[in-house]
């Protein structure tokens, strides 16, 4: 069927439309036109002078709906993904966090399973760890860091396709070796929960690891040790051109004033905007029963309150941070949907509002609350407050 979206400000990689329509078709983008003239046989939809923008893609996330993707269940996997595709997240990596291989199998197993679907979110899997530094890994993953093992990571790899992007801390033995081999796979590679300073960044850079994993978070700045000032891992990643970010700009993790610094200094082109969420996420008000955690301040922490423990945001809330914080809501936008396709690749079928690619749309009214979303142009019936 032939859908038709009109009367609302469309986002499209060269601006704001303001006067225009988006057609769709068999899960794909027709067309994105200034005409607004209805078309005879199409449904007509009336985004009633909404904001009608590209679906988000969500590339580092633990889980949502009360489930973890480390259960390694496909009703994990299916409720934690729905979950956030109710808040706009059209594209999702799910994130493994340092898990024991045995889990990692099972989980791409699981993942292969979801891909092979038609019209599925999922693009691939995510995994965080388990090669990260003990001292900056966090009581989260207590016990569950190790030395990198070049076997067993190569074993994985070479019985699986779906692994899309993996995180470590590369000042680790063999993590230079472990990162060019997953860049000659065509794995992103991130830095993650690291105390690297400028010359370990460069190396590392060199080596494929172009990406740093919750900016700011798990990681050094500028610091003193005895009478002398080192650079951290903030301004090392700052000096490296062509190292992208991803920010959790929940409005926790990190003020508003890092949040327009990191946009300023690495720009949209370099930044996207990252859930990291747990599954006590996009719960729709259900308590969690973990003992470990407390959600307080609208985060998730440590029951000790000795530490964040993970974010609970989803993708509008990512956007509605970024406007608050100064942003423009169109380089929002990008970071939380075009920035991301291009540095996981797919942007040549997501990302953005465009013929022939994957019809990922949502409209958000003047507040950027959610108001219907389409996922492969399918509309998601809960979402719609629209029409």
């Amino acid at each position: 069927m032939l859908t038709q979206i009109i009367n609302g400000r469309i986002f499209t990689p060269q601006g704001w439309l303001n006067e225009g329509s988006v057609l769709m078709r068999d899960g794909k983008i027709l067309e994105v036109t200034n005409c607004d003239l209805a078309l005879i046989g199409a449904k007509l939809i009336d985004a009633k002078g909404m904001y009608i923008v590209p679906g988000f893609v969500c590339m580092h996330i633990h889980g949502g709906g009360g489930h973890d993707f480390t259960e390694c269940t496909e009703e994990a996997f299916r409720t934690a993904t729905h979950a956030h595709l109710l808040h706009g997240a059209t594209t999702i990596f799910p994130t493994l966090s340092a898990s024991p291989f045995d889990k990692l199998h099972q989980a791409a197993a699981l993942c292969e399973k979801m891909m092979q679907e038609p019209g599925s979110p999922v693009e691939g899997l995510h995994i965080e760890g388990p090669y990260l530094n003990p001292k900056m890994a966090g009581e989260q993953f207590a016990g569950q860091v190790k030395a990198i093992d070049e076997k067993e990571y190569k074993e994985l790899l070479e019985s699986t396709n779906c692994i899309r992007r993996w995180d470590a801390s590369p000042e680790l033995p063999g993590a230079l070796e472990f990162a060019k081999y997953l860049r000659e796979k065509g794995i992103l590679v991130a830095v993650s929960h690291t105390e690297a300073e400028y010359d370990e960044i460069k190396a590392a850079y060199e080596a494929g690891f172009t990406h740093a994993a919750h900016f700011y978070n798990a990681m050094p700045g500028f610091h003193k040790r005895r009478e002398y000032k080192y650079e951290g891992t903030v301004e090392s990643v700052y000096l490296t051109d062509g190292m992208t970010i991803e920010l959790i700009a929940d409005g926790i993790h990190l003020p508003s004033t890092i949040l327009r610094l990191a946009y300023k200094l690495k720009g949209v082109d370099h930044t996207c905007l990252v859930t990291d969420a747990m599954s006590c996420s996009a719960t729709a008000g259900k308590e969690i029963n973990d003992p470990r955690y407390i959600i307080e301040d609208g985060v998730c922490k440590l029951a000790d309150r000795s530490s964040l423990a993970g974010s609970i945001a989803t993708g509008d809330v990512l956007v509605r941070t970024m406007v608050k914080a100064g942003i423009p809501l169109g380089d929002a936008l990008r970071m939380a949907s075009e920035t991301p396709a291009r540095i996981m690749n797919i942007f040549d079928r997501k990302g953005s509002l465009q013929k022939d690619k994957d019809a990922d749309i949502l409209v958000m009214d003047k507040d950027l609350n959610i108001r219907a979303v389409w996922q492969n142009g399918q509309l998601i019936e809960e979402t719609n407050t629209l029409f």
